[in-house]
């Protein structure tokens, strides 16, 4: 999280999958093992003429499944390296954003709502894991660790958006809306 020195933002946390080690491990696992078995498997048939698997796939084909594979391997490790979630209480309300999923910020206005609260939450039993979830407590955005701010809408709904500082957030959050000051009750 960065702090702000002016009163138009009074929170900003930039979350990144890639800053996880496990996710990093994830994503440049599966690029190298879908790229390296589509050069395996084109080399071995193509060149070598060694027929790939029991049942190979005519030359053409081969080429095309591979290819395919290996720019999902790149895709993925694109994704996971460019994948973050955005988070910003401003002057006019909360801003989300979850790249590249969303390209512009999502605005939440204060007046939508009800309560919020700094919780620690079980991510793979309440959302079934990380990123843009929806789950039975409501819909998640959150990128790692277990712990965020849930928030609760006038209008019904229920959005936990996952931080590093949920506490900082929820503070962000009360001080710009009145209504959620009392615990929003």
């Amino acid at each position: 999280m960065e702090p702000i020195a002016n009163d138009l933002v009074a929170f900003r946390e930039v979350q990144r999958f890639w800053d996880t080690m496990w996710f990093r491990a994830m994503g440049i696992g599966l690029c190298v093992l879908l790229v390296g078995l589509g050069v395996w498997a084109m080399v071995q048939q193509l060149c070598f003429h060694i027929p790939w698997g029991n049942h190979p796939a005519p030359d053409g084909g081969l080429a095309v499944i591979a290819t395919v594979m290996m720019i999902i391997g790149v895709f993925t490790l694109w994704l996971y390296y460019f994948m973050r979630l955005e988070t910003e209480v401003r002057s006019d309300g909360l801003y989300v954003r979850f790249f590249p999923f969303h390209l512009k910020p999502q605005r939440i206005g204060f007046d939508e709502l009800a309560k919020c609260e700094a919780v620690t939450y079980r991510p793979l039993i309440e959302y079934g894991g990380w990123g843009i979830r929806y789950g039975l407590s409501g819909k998640a955005y959150n990128v790692r660790g277990k712990r965020g701010v849930r928030l609760e809408f006038t209008k019904g709904g229920k959005l936990l958006i996952g931080s590093q500082d949920p506490e900082a957030l929820a503070r962000a959050l009360t001080s710009r809306a009145p209504q959620l000051r009392d615990g929003g009750r």
